[in-house]
């Protein structure tokens, strides 16, 4: 599988290579504040900033070359002749559309399996523990970097695909009707696995079978080896007819890979897996009910490339926590325990963590800090009034801090007599914060990515790179 000459021709329409020195194993980057000596520099053009004003510094940091669009040629002319011998130079008529054209060719190489990861929620989670079973079983495998999932983060992520691995998975994430087409196109994945149809990015992707519609298109370049698998507690997805095979999981007994007797306590997560006709008792180190069906996603994957049952379990069992998702921090400030649920936030995943938060078994104060939930669209009044009802199930909260603008809907359907703040900003809800917290209390921070909220986690704790 090399990176040279012949292959980049046949990859790139319209490619110029001005300097011809291909590195023998070629690593990508398009951002010049992380790029590593080595990488060659991809000058993307974004609504913010263009990369190609970053050319010069991705050259003093070490970058081994780089590509750049015909149109802006001219930023070359800025470093030194010195700093180009024994680089690689691509000039390309769109810097975009070369680096899905490269990702496309690059995996099109290897003929390993490779999984494709979507769905509203859960797509990070079920990734990683895929990754912790193959880990288990000692394969050599790739998956792609924290939520890398855009057409720009998948590309990059199968451009690192080797021949040494076994297998492939990759996280991908769509937000524009379209989108996923695109990225079915560049993956070409042999499996995908569809976790769950929610209500998140309407404003993008227009009603919940729309969202269904679109997250299936993950299927479009499927073969006939092709299987995908599918969450097969929703309607939506498994009553549909597909032109391939999929395999369903779930607490229905109409699933092929199920979990049955769920039972939460505490800090714990028991209930019995059963995979077709065999049947293993399984207990997780988790309280959030959720992880349950990100585990069966990933259990199917595992069984479809013929891990032992004894291994699947032994790997899902294990401690697991990601940045983010339901992740436990110290408070250092004030003391207590503070739960990082603030990647993201729907409807259907801040009901899951008020109810794993309802769960949570201490003696002091629980505060819940909640930002708005955004891509809503225009039902944005209608969900988080709906999450101001929900609180009646969360009687263990105390104290609720509500952040951003939309959460004023929450108040309004709220528990009469449940102590709430609202607040504009992070900051504000931080000043809120410090003067409740004692060494018992515990804080749930949930909100959409956008609310800034993790900037709240960071002021509080210290622990996982956010």
């Amino acid at each position: 599988m090399r990176f040279d000459e012949h292959f980049v021709v046949r990859a790139l329409s319209g490619v110029s290579i001005l300097c011809k020195q291909f590195p023998r194993d070629p690593q990508f980057s398009v951002d010049s504040r992380t790029l590593e000596p080595g990488d060659i520099f991809i000058a993307l053009s974004g609504e913010h900033c263009d990369g190609h004003d970053f050319v010069a510094e991705a050259f003093h940091k070490g970058a081994a070359g780089c590509i750049v669009a015909a149109d802006k040629q001219a930023v070359l002319n800025k470093i030194a002749n010195d700093e180009l011998k024994n680089k690689l130079v691509l000039v390309v008529p769109n810097t975009l559309d070369a680096l899905i054209q490269l990702a496309s060719a690059w995996r099109a190489q290897f003929d390993y399996p490779v999984i494709a990861i979507t769905g509203s929620v859960g797509k990070t989670s079920t990734k990683e523990l895929a990754a912790k079973i193959l880990a288990q079983h000692g394969s050599n495998y790739i998956v792609s970097r924290e939520n890398e999932n855009t057409k720009i983060g998948l590309s990059l992520n199968l451009l690192r695909m080797r021949k040494e691995h076994e297998v492939g998975v990759f996280e991908v994430g769509t937000s524009k009707r379209g989108e996923m087409a695109v990225l079915a196109r560049i993956a070409k994945p042999t499996t995908a696995i569809i976790t769950n149809i929610g209500h998140q990015h309407m404003d993008g992707l227009g009603s919940l079978q729309d969202i269904a519609l679109e997250k299936r298109d993950i299927f479009k370049y499927f073969t006939e080896e092709s299987i995908g698998i599918i969450n097969g507690d929703q309607p939506i997805l498994s009553q549909v007819s597909y032109q391939h095979p999929v395999v369903k999981f779930g607490s229905k007994t109409t699933n092929q890979i199920q979990a049955r007797k769920i039972r939460v306590s505490g800090s714990h997560i028991s209930f019995v897996l059963k995979i077709y006709k065999d049947k293993y008792p399984v207990v997780l180190q988790q309280s959030h009910v959720g992880i349950v069906f990100n585990v069966l996603a990933a259990t199917t994957m595992a069984y479809l490339l013929d891990i032992p049952a004894e291994t699947i379990v032994k790997a899902i069992q294990a401690p697991f926590s990601i940045p983010g998702r339901f992740e436990e921090r110290r408070i250092t400030v004030g003391g207590g325990t503070l739960i990082n649920d603030c990647y993201n936030a729907s409807p259907e995943s801040m009901k899951a963590a008020l109810l794993a938060f309802q769960e949570v078994d201490i003696k002091g104060n629980k505060i819940a800090v909640i930002g708005d939930m955004l891509g809503l669209g225009i039902n944005s009044p209608f969900w988080h009034r709906q999450i101001g009802r929900f609180l009646r199930k969360v009687p263990s909260v105390k104290q609720v801090i509500l952040v951003g603008n939309l959460v004023e809907w929450v108040k309004k359907t709220a528990p009469v007599g449940l102590p709430i703040d609202v607040v504009s900003t992070w900051q504000e809800a931080s000043e809120k914060l410090k003067g409740t917290l004692n060494q018992d209390s515990v804080v749930l921070v949930k909100g959409s990515y956008e609310t800034g909220l993790r900037n709240l986690v960071n002021m509080f704790t210290t622990g996982s790179k956010q």
